[in-house]
């Protein structure tokens, strides 16, 4: 974590320079996607659906930092027995709703893109609160973490597409969830 605050504060101290022609900033990001993030899915062994929602503002010249949140909810069984219990399946539901913020640097001026489109290369950092459920009798390991920790480090690669100047389509490859949806911009 603290290296997150000294990688944000150098970031920051570089926000002074004008922003240019391309600010990516003002936007809320919309998206629907599938995956998982390591260790949330422990007993499900599967990629769920998942909702996710954050808002870009812009810290320098084509880099944004974004907080968001994203929502997921899972129904599995898991057969688990011992020698007081018989074996049968348990059904359980977890829902996962990670936190965090995103930190996005646009390619667009080395790539030379049409200004229909922007490509990204992001890193997102947070940590999940995970709600579970279990049927009555279950007294197994109810620990839903991998490596017992909440916290998550992904790794993004991404496009947008502008349809006109407020709206376009995003497309977000991760290591962890990746997601298709909306960007809603806001005035420049």
């Amino acid at each position: 974590m603290k290296k997150l605050i000294i990688a944000i504060l150098l970031i920051s101290s570089f926000a002074s320079e004008s922003i240019a022609q391309s600010t990516y900033g003002k936007t809320l990001n919309l998206g629907l996607g599938i995956g998982g993030y390591s260790g949330y899915y422990h007993y499900v062994g599967r990629s769920v659906s998942v909702f996710h929602l954050n808002y870009e503002f812009d810290v320098s010249k084509n880099f944004t930092m974004a907080p968001f949140i994203s929502f997921s909810s899972v129904t599995n069984d898991y057969y688990w027995g011992n020698n007081n219990t018989p074996y049968k399946y348990y059904t359980y539901r977890q829902t996962i709703i990670p936190i965090g913020v995103k930190g996005t640097y646009y390619f667009d001026d080395v790539v030379k893109a049409n200004p229909k489109w922007d490509f990204y290369l992001a890193g997102s950092l947070g940590f999940a609160i995970v709600n579970s459920r279990w049927d009555a009798g279950y007294n197994g390991n109810r620990n839903i973490y991998q490596n017992g920790s909440p916290l998550f480090l992904d790794v993004h690669i991404g496009t947008e597409y502008h349809f006109n100047e407020r709206i376009g389509a995003i497309l977000d490859l991760s290591t962890g969830v990746s997601t298709i949806g909306l960007a809603i911009h806001g005035k420049k």
